[in-house]
């Protein structure tokens, strides 16, 4: 048995209200809706019983009779299939509604697990708000995703798990530092917890307990392609958000220069001088200015003959200069330009510094631990150290 049952680090000094908030909706639904309904038998002269009926009806094997199967039926049955979503009769309430109701016990209490190990350092990351949007826009996606492969069944669709995966997908891009704790027994010689890097666990969540039962048409009660969906949009909206700094497009003009495809020409009487050349001459005679104008007509050819060491400095102009963007962006492409570069631990300090001036202290923590991957030099390791003293925000698993 492989069960997580925690991570680490967690943040401390917060209180992760809208997680609270979330875990005591799903858990009063069920013990206010489901546990009540669930106890009683079907009302007869429901009018939404006769299309429940048309439904099971199909279902059912020969030797099974309608009655014997009415008689297993709660009422809590029917109230799924009203409220539930039903990729043949999408109705925009239910996107929201299904997200709170739950198949039985089990089925809340997996979630409800994730949702308290994963979600207090998204949330924290995230912010309040951002991070209940983001949890509710995801489980409408994994809905969504859900129906495009369920045609026109008339099954409906419940559970937070959707919206959990959202979740999970971004823990699994923004916290590739953190640990899981793991409940791991292997009957009769075997029972421990151990540590494992969240990447493996999420991954294997993903993979081994979803895409692979998707992709092989595996006959079960799990949505697959819910998960499968909401991993997806938590990717994205990670992606997007990693990618813009956290912070709205239009807050900074330069943040798609990098982007542009065309070369600008060359100033005259200096026949040849790229824009990297420009760069590199305002970085000699430390000139801001210069290397923002010269910056600003660079292209993504250009920009990969850049040094690590070069990419820092232009980035720390940049991010005082007011565009922290395109800072962010050009280290990120450094990384990915130069994975064998010796000077990364400098990068990742950088990055590191920059997500903590801007009040982004998680993210600052994780990229501050990947500077000793890199064999820092001791000014960049003793810089690393300082700053991860301050950030303060972790407590232990």
């Amino acid at each position: 048995m492989f069960l997580p049952i925690g991570d680490t680090p967690n943040p401390r000094n917060f209180t992760p209200w809208v997680n609270y908030s979330l875990l005591a909706i799903n858990i009063a639904v069920y013990i206010f809706i489901s546990l009540p309904l669930s106890s009683q038998g079907l009302n007869p002269n429901d009018p939404m019983l006769g299309e429940f009926l048309n439904h099971l009806a199909p279902r059912l094997s020969p030797s099974v009779s309608l009655r014997q199967v009415l008689a297993q039926i709660s009422q809590y049955d029917l109230f799924v299939f009203i409220h539930g979503y039903k990729p043949a009769a999408p109705e925009f309430g239910d996107l929201f509604f299904s997200l709170f109701l739950h198949g039985g016990l089990l089925h809340l209490a997996g979630n409800m697990l994730f949702l308290w190990i994963y979600g207090d350092n998204v949330e924290h990351r995230l912010g309040r708000f951002g991070y209940l949007l983001t949890y509710l826009g995801t489980g409408i996606l994994a809905t969504l995703f859900f129906s495009v492969f369920a045609g026109s069944s008339m099954t409906p669709l419940v559970g937070a798990s959707g919206a959990i995966s959202g979740i999970l997908g971004l823990y699994f891009l923004l916290f590739p530092r953190n640990k899981v704790k793991v409940f791991l027994v292997l009957f009769p010689i075997f029972f421990n917890v151990i540590l494992l890097p969240a990447r493996w666990v999420l991954g294997f969540f993903i993979l081994i307990d979803n895409l692979l039962p998707f992709a092989f048409g595996a006959q079960s009660g799990v949505a697959y392609g819910a998960h499968i969906g909401g991993f997806l949009g938590g990717l994205a909206v990670a992606w997007l958000g990693e990618r813009f700094a956290w912070r709205w497009p239009w807050s900074d003009n330069l943040w798609r220069k990098s982007a542009i495809p065309q070369r600008k020409k060359p100033p005259a009487g200096k026949p040849g001088e790229s824009n990297v050349s420009e760069i590199r001459n305002a970085l000699r005679s430390n000139s801001p200015e210069k290397a923002m104008k010269a910056f600003a007509a660079i292209s993504r050819e250009d920009m990969a003959e850049l040094t690590s060491r070069e990419c820092v400095i232009l980035a720390d102009w940049l991010d005082d200069a007011g565009h922290p963007i395109a800072a962010s962006n050009i280290l990120k492409r450094c990384i990915a330009g130069h994975p064998n570069s010796e000077k990364l631990a400098e990068v990742y300090l950088m990055l590191g510094l920059m997500r903590l001036k801007q009040g982004q202290p998680t993210a600052a923590y994780q990229h501050l631990l990947s500077v000793f991957d890199y064999d820092p030099d001791p000014q960049t390791a003793e810089r690393a150290r300082e700053a991860l003293s301050k950030i303060n925000i972790y407590r232990g698993a």
